[in-house]
């Protein structure tokens, strides 16, 4: 099957449809970055603040944590083009964006993804926006790096079903791929395409994917007006040590980048998913979850590691039914210590999602591109529930 799809791409690529002269990379930097001696910089207030770890929970002049940076602007944009491409996987029929729709929040409004034969899988698609951050990928935290973890869903037979030896013979084959990743690679034409300069390309894209210009960051840098008076009483519950939202998702990322136990209930009767027990072999924690950030959280429903609520309202009137109110029998949960019962009235947690609306930012958006290098259609144009068809 594999050898068949090899020859499909050698005949489309062979055709007047794809010319390897038409693509060029750009030269120039996403917004947000500094190109600094070739190398893209982030460049964001939030730099000249102090770090979090003298900050507490998270004041709003609290400095980012450590983040991915210095890529090249070819190398940025060499993987903005593979994240679209469904070459990368076995059948030709999925990409990155698959999953992660630009239009979605980089999710993809899914309780669970779809696998590659249309089935869904255990877990929802986080979303992707500020991932340069992330210290933690994966819900149960099983990946360190951005190239550790797309090695899962490239090679997952129940995915995109790759090989590493199939996934270069067919950028190889695409005649546009071997002089972008020489472009990208300057030095190593002789060599060929390289496994780790496709995950060096997709990190670098993904690492641009920045969202730090919300109304509430225009608040937290010193303007009051940005936000409205019930905004800033959310913002105000948000903090305060009744709902101790903030000590989880602490401000600016709004994750504390912790594995935390909360006792969701799973969705239509499933078992428990074990979480990060099964990562860490730590039976403490078991239903431990990556705590996500809440950066355009109102944009990518449903929410949990398996679309558990299908509303904002939703999830934080469940952080105020009481610790363990929805552990399933039988399960004794090591729950956060956060969680407790805060009785927040009907007011507060309506007050509490006005605010989360604030920490929308999608100013920084790539753009999609219309064709790709494989001669292949950019997964945003084709059909289906969850196709987002936006860009150009």
């Amino acid at each position: 099957m594999r050898g068949l799809l090899l020859t499909f791409f050698l005949f489309i690529c062979s055709s007047s449809a794809v010319a390897a002269e038409q693509f060029t990379l750009s030269e120039f930097c996403p917004p947000g970055f500094e190109n600094v001696g070739g190398r893209c910089e982030l460049r964001s207030l939030y730099q000249q603040y102090p770090s979090l770890q003298s900050a507490g929970v998270g004041g709003l002049k609290t400095g980012l944590p450590e983040w991915r940076e210095g890529f090249t602007p070819q190398q940025i944009d060499l993987g903005r083009y593979l994240f679209f491409d469904p070459l990368l996987s076995a059948d030709a029929d999925m990409a990155c964006a698959s999953c992660h729709q630009p239009a979605r929040a980089f999710a993809d409004g899914r309780a669970r993804s779809l696998g590659r034969n249309g089935e869904p899988m255990q877990r929802s698609a986080p979303s992707l926006w500020n991932v340069a951050f992330a210290s933690r990928l994966f819900w149960d935290g099983r990946a360190a790096t951005l190239e550790e973890q797309m090695q899962g869903p490239l090679y997952d037979p129940l995915e995109m079903a790759n090989t590493p030896a199939d996934l270069l013979a067919a950028l190889e084959a695409a005649p546009a791929y071997p002089a972008l990743f020489a472009a990208a690679f300057p030095g190593g034409e002789a060599e060929g395409i390289r496994l780790e300069q496709v995950y060096t390309a997709l990190a670098a894209f993904q690492s641009s994917l920045i969202s730090l210009n919300s109304r509430y960051d225009h608040y937290a840098h010193g303007h009051a007006g940005a936000l409205s008076e019930r905004e800033k009483a959310g913002l105000n519950v948000f903090r305060s040590f009744v709902a101790r939202c903030a000590e989880c998702h602490t401000p600016p990322l709004f994750s504390n980048q912790q594995l935390a136990v909360i006792g969701v209930p799973e969705p239509e009767g499933r078992p428990l998913d074990p979480g990060a027990q099964v990562s860490t072999g730590d039976p403490g924690l078991r239903g431990a979850f990556r705590v996500p950030s809440l950066r355009n959280v109102a944009l990518s429903a449903p929410y949990m590691h398996a679309g558990n609520f299908a509303t904002l309202r939703e999830a934080v009137a469940f952080y105020n039914g009481g610790r363990g109110h929805a552990v399933p029998e039988g399960e004794q949960l090591n729950l956060h210590w956060h969680i407790w019962n805060p009785a927040l009235g009907e007011e507060e947690l309506d007050l509490l999602v006005e605010f989360l609306g604030t920490l929308n930012d999608e100013s920084f958006m790539p753009r999609e591109p219309r064709q790709l290098p494989s001669g292949l259609a950019p997964v945003h144009n084709r059909p289906g529930p969850a196709a987002a068809e936006t860009g150009d």
